[in-house]
């Protein structure tokens, strides 16, 4: 055998680079791993850590609304932008140590740099005159923002990595996109108190999701003052000394401050170098890879958002755990896709897993069961809100098990875990009914629905 510097390199120190590493080097094995930028990847440094403290930053602004309808009364309340950037940044800082720290810890030896591979056992490191043999690879570079690059004037937009570090708070904001991204930013802002206007070319926001859980969330966040425009996109963009003119398709012009674009993600594969090692991508430009994570390379393995499977940074981190299983343990392992709960930290917030009910409909030979659940939280009862909250479930009508739940409503990502493991399970629709509610809560519908809001099968 070959004597290689290392058993494994990885490069990309994201959420399942890192875990990779770590499990590989405490079994014994001589591990490196590269990192261009900041340890811990888009999670930690500039995904759903940050994202998820702006969001909650954002929520007070509403929950301010609800205390003054319970008698709180409030004088002054105002919003320190750099004051909040600064201790988000002193967090992302501390995590990003810790994150180091244990792959130190673990025996991990950490390259600051951009690895670029010149074969299918060596990298090399730019700008430092440094190339590193392995005898294994993992590559977990992630994603980076896409944005529309020919279009006149997206010079002038931003992506959701410049909105984490905007010198000061914009007035006036408009976000094109309709996925989580572009609905998650758009509650932040428009929290906030910026004027928000989301747009996107599709007929409703949140492609892939149930189509109730879509019509729902859009008419809710359109409640909390987002101006939401469909079937729409971008021709220009203007600079002006007093902001930026969208020019749409549809002949509106609209100024703002900012213009954002949210419009998907795709893998960070550019110039890594992946043909000098026969690294085959897919038509996607994805990494591709068999269910084993192993790429068209013998010795090399990719996990997370570079093979666009399912991105998700929980995902990652069990890729990662079963490229360890197969590779170091002999214990082929993939990841179960299935029924995989994921949120959406829209305001409201969306939790779902499983099926969707068109998806359950072509799945389900006998057709399915929805029962279906609209109702305003107890929490508003004393504000005069009109929000509402959906719980959804989909049942196979042959089976009779629960395979889809749906929630748009407060605190619906913290429930959905829990309806994750009985959807994960295989529970029955009997079973989820035999379960005592807790009362008072919103949770409770989940095991109260009764009534079937459709019985149409797949015939035909």
């Amino acid at each position: 055998m070959a004597d290689y510097d290392y058993d494994l390199f990885v490069i990309g120190a994201g959420s399942g680079g890192v875990r990779a590493a770590r499990l590989t080097a405490l079994g014994g094995k001589r591990v490196a791993i590269a990192e261009e930028f900041r340890i811990g990847g888009t999670c930690v440094v500039r995904g759903c850590v940050p994202k998820k403290f702006m969001v909650m930053a954002s929520e007070v602004s509403h929950a301010l609304e609800i205390a003054e309808g319970y008698g709180w009364s409030f004088e002054g309340t105002s919003f320190d932008w750099p004051k909040f950037l600064e201790a988000k940044d002193v967090e992302i800082a501390r995590l990003s140590g810790i994150y180091a720290a244990n792959l130190g810890k673990a025996g991990v030896d950490l390259v600051h740099g951009r690895a670029v591979l010149k074969d299918a056992h060596t990298v090399e490191i730019v700008g430092k005159d440094q190339t590193i043999t392995a005898e294994k690879i993992l590559i977990a570079t992630g994603g980076r923002p896409w944005a529309p690059e020919t279009m006149p004037g997206i010079e002038h937009a931003i992506t959701s990595e410049e909105a984490f570090h905007l010198p000061e708070l914009p007035k006036r904001i408009l976000i094109a996109g309709g996925g989580y991204i572009a609905v998650e930013f758009a509650g932040i802002f428009a929290g906030l108190g910026v004027e928000t206007t989301l747009i996107y070319r599709g007929p409703n926001i949140l492609r892939g999701f149930d189509d109730d859980v879509r019509a729902h969330l859009a008419d809710e966040i359109e409640k909390r003052g987002i101006k939401i425009i469909l079937g729409c996109q971008h021709t220009e963009l203007k600079k002006t000394t007093t902001g930026i003119v969208n020019v749409l398709e549809n002949g509106m012009e609209i100024e703002t401050d900012v213009v954002m674009f949210a419009t998907g993600r795709v893998p960070h594969v550019v110039d890594l170098g992946l043909e000098t090692a026969g690294v085959e991508l897919d038509d996607k430009g994805a990494i591709k890879v068999d269910s084993l994570s192993k790429t068209t390379a013998d010795n090399i393995w990719a996990i997370g958002d570079v093979t666009d499977r399912m991105n998700l940074t929980p995902v990652a981190i069990r890729e990662a755990v079963a490229f360890h299983e197969t590779v170091y343990k002999d214990n082929p392992q993939h990841f179960d896709y299935e029924a995989v709960a994921t949120a959406v930290f829209s305001q409201p917030p969306v939790g779902v897993v499983g099926l969707t009910e068109a998806e359950a409909r072509h799945s389900c030979p006998k057709g399915v069961d929805i029962y279906a659940t609209r109702f305003r939280p107890m929490k508003y009862a004393f504000t005069g809100s009109d929000e509402r909250v959906l719980m959804k479930l989909v049942v196979d009508v042959d089976t009779q098990r629960v395979v889809g739940v749906h929630i748009v409503g407060p605190e619906a990502p913290e429930m959905i875990q829990l309806a994750a493991v009985a959807v994960k399970a295989g529970l029955t629709k009997a079973q989820w009914d035999a379960t005592c509610a807790v009362h008072p809560t919103m949770a409770e519908e989940l095991v109260t629905l009764k009534v079937k809001q459709s019985q149409e099968t797949n015939a035909g």
